[in-house]
């Protein structure tokens, strides 16, 4: 999607690039976040703690804020059996994120196969707090 399509819906301006601690902030806090699809590099390396990209560094530093936080993994099974991916779940978790896996969220689909047309969206936005 075109940025100038995201400031039109949103009305406000979309940050892309890390902003230095001497830039004004221009975005209100959020009331939530959702990180979805989170695919299974994204999901260790944020349990991990890294900040390497912009999106990263905002949810790395959600965790010490005082934000829900709502994540909907995206992956496959073999991806899933990996022992990282159990332990950063666990991780994530601990930290108060709440992870959507399992019936009542996203449940790995095998190697080769799309779940996307069937990828749980509404169990995401229900987990989502109720905006103020």
């Amino acid at each position: 999607m075109h940025l100038g399509t995201l400031l039109h819906l949103t009305g406000r301006p979309i940050r892309h690039e890390f902003r230095l601690p001497s830039q004004e902030n221009l975005l209100p806090p959020p009331n939530a976040i959702l990180v979805a699809p989170l695919s299974a590099n994204t999901l260790n390396k944020w349990a991990a703690g890294h900040a390497d990209a912009l999106a990263l560094g905002l949810i790395t530093e959600a965790i010490g804020l005082p934000i829900p936080i709502v994540a909907l993994p995206h992956y496959n099974t073999a991806q899933a059996a990996h022992p990282a991916i159990g332990r950063s779940v666990a991780t994530l978790r601990e930290a108060g994120v709440n992870v959507l896996l399992g019936p009542d969220g996203f449940t790995p689909h095998p190697p080769g196969e799309s779940t996307l047309r069937t990828y749980p969206w509404q169990a995401a936005i229900d987990a989502l707090p109720t905006p103020r």
